[in-house]
């Protein structure tokens, strides 16, 4: 996947950010981070969330 960045290790978490009329969900794992744009707010958010699900986490970041 070209939108795979590997790091170090890092604080699972899921963040979505609002710039220019699109929507990026940035994923962080242990390992890797990945970025999704969407076109529609509605979109980003419902991905977020089942981002947010299959890691476990208590909350989406929005920045």
């Amino acid at each position: 996947m070209s939108n795979v960045v590997r790091f170090g290790k890092a604080a699972p978490c899921v963040e979505v950010v609002g710039a220019s009329g699109e929507w990026v969900v940035r994923i962080f794992e242990t390992d890797q981070e990945i970025t999704r744009s969407f076109a529609l707010e509605s979109f980003a958010l419902s991905f977020a969330e089942g981002q947010r699900t299959r890691l476990h986490l208590d909350k989406v970041e929005r920045l």
